[in-house]
């Protein structure tokens, strides 16, 4: 603290483009950091399963975890709940990102979202045509969605190792493109892999999403609340048959992205009591309740979305991914499922899909007019990020989870871990030839 102030330092409402790229920024921040726990679970999981103690890691997993009342038994094993359970957060940041980038960010806009999403849009369709080319009327052509799924934890990741070689401007499309791509997987997930449903269970979940926007409009601002009918929403989607995951995504497009309260109001009350504070010392100090009343104009001057965002996404990327892949990325090693039909489908759907169908379609919008390339990016830069954007992993794996079942699902799994470490391997290498070193300004 500066000794020679003699005034209170008062916070004042931040610049518009703080507010846009603040999110952004810590968003990328965060990934790269949660990519290389990721890589690192994974490896252990890989490790462990074909070591001496690969038969109690694996059996671990399947260890059953539930609650009895009476009659009624909810009870799974600690795969399923953390697939099922846990990786819901996951899918509720990831609706909470598709709401900040809708309201804020890249896909306010026709001409914003044009670029992100014609190049998700190729990013998924290409590579589950070549999957579908290859196992088509096989037993494993169910898992034609396996490959259309991009890591944005690993990606971003990755691109934190060639620093400042990437172009912002390129970050935030392949960020956008992540998440467009991710509201693909979800609709693959949703309409795909869903086979018998429970309408009494769906049109009570449908009930209490409406109950969420109701409470919403009549100024219920408890978090404690939501959560209670959030967890009503996930345990009716989960037995309704629809993924459970789906409810995340649903409860995360429903959270405002607008505070409360307007900067300025909050700017003028905390003048007013740097004022009090340092006027007349005969007046009494201020009241707890006083200070009470701020906090909660503080909390509520920032939207419950970034406030969610914030708080949820470094426990989603340090502790609820890395579990994922602790318990998913465990796979018995067997040299033949590197070369089986399945894995080399899914290899190829993820690394030459990938980045044919992310370029193309990109060229394709851009060539139409309806997009245009960011700033100081060019096409081998694009056709870097498509390979990139063949790491799969976490969605992957739990679309792998959905479809296949063993021995279909190992081979499926090795096709996925082998496919992202070449995908990340080659896109380094390819952005590191093709983006120059930058000037020292």
């Amino acid at each position: 603290m500066n000794a020679g102030k003699s005034k209170m330092s008062v916070p004042y409402p931040r610049r518009p483009v703080d507010v846009l790229l603040g999110p952004v920024e810590r968003f990328l921040h965060v990934e790269s950091a949660a990519g290389v726990l990721l890589l690192a679970c994974a490896v252990l999981a890989l490790a462990v399963a074909n070591s001496p103690w690969g038969e109690s890691f694996l059996a671990f997993w399947q260890t059953s975890v539930g609650v009895a009342v009476g009659r009624f038994e909810f009870r799974h094993s600690l795969l399923h709940w953390i697939n099922d359970g846990l990786m819901v957060l996951f899918f509720f940041v990831v609706g909470l990102e598709i709401k900040r980038e809708l309201v804020d960010g890249e896909l306010q806009t026709a001409k914003k979202a044009a670029l992100p999403l014609a190049a998700a849009l190729g990013g998924m369709m290409v590579p589950a045509l070549i999957f579908l080319s290859m196992q088509g009327g096989e037993p494993a052509s169910r898992g034609w969605g396996i490959p259309m799924a991009t890591d944005i934890a690993f990606v971003v990741g990755c691109l934190a190792l060639l620093g400042r070689r990437i172009p912002h401007g390129f970050r935030v499309f392949l960020l956008s493109l992540a998440i467009v791509d991710d509201i693909g997987a979800v609709l693959v997930i949703a309409v795909g892999y869903t086979e018998e449903l429970s309408i009494s269970y769906l049109l009570l979940g449908g009930f209490l999403l409406v109950l969420i926007v109701l409470l919403e409009r009549l100024g219920v601002r408890s978090y404690g609340v939501y959560t209670v009918v959030g967890v009503g929403v996930w345990f009716c989607f989960h037995e309704s048959g629809v993924h459970a995951t789906v409810a995340g995504v649903l409860l995360g497009l429903l959270t405002p992205a607008r505070p409360y309260l307007e900067w300025s109001f909050l700017g003028r009350r905390l003048r007013e009591l740097g004022n009090f504070l340092h006027g007349d010392p005969e007046k009494p100090p201020v009241s707890a309740r006083d200070l009470e009343n701020l906090q909660r104009l503080a909390r509520d001057a920032a939207s419950p979305l970034e406030v969610l965002e914030i708080k949820l996404h470094p426990w989603v990327s340090f502790v609820i991914m890395p579990l994922f892949a602790l318990a998913n990325a465990g796979v018995v090693f067997d040299p033949a499922d590197l070369v089986s039909p399945v894995a080399m489908a899914v290899g190829m759907g993820l690394l030459l899909g990938k980045p044919v169908g992310i370029a193309l379609f990109s060229w394709s919008a851009v060539r139409l007019g309806w997009a245009e390339l960011p700033e100081n990016v060019v096409w081998t830069t694009v056709i870097g990020g498509g390979i990139l954007a063949g790491i799969g992993f976490t969605m992957a794996l739990f679309i792998a989870n959905l479809a296949l079942a063993e021995p279909l699902l190992s081979a499926a799994k090795i096709g996925v871990l082998s496919a992202s470490a070449l995908a990340a391997l080659l896109g380094l290498l390819w952005l590191r030839l093709v983006t120059p070193e930058p000037r020292e300004a």
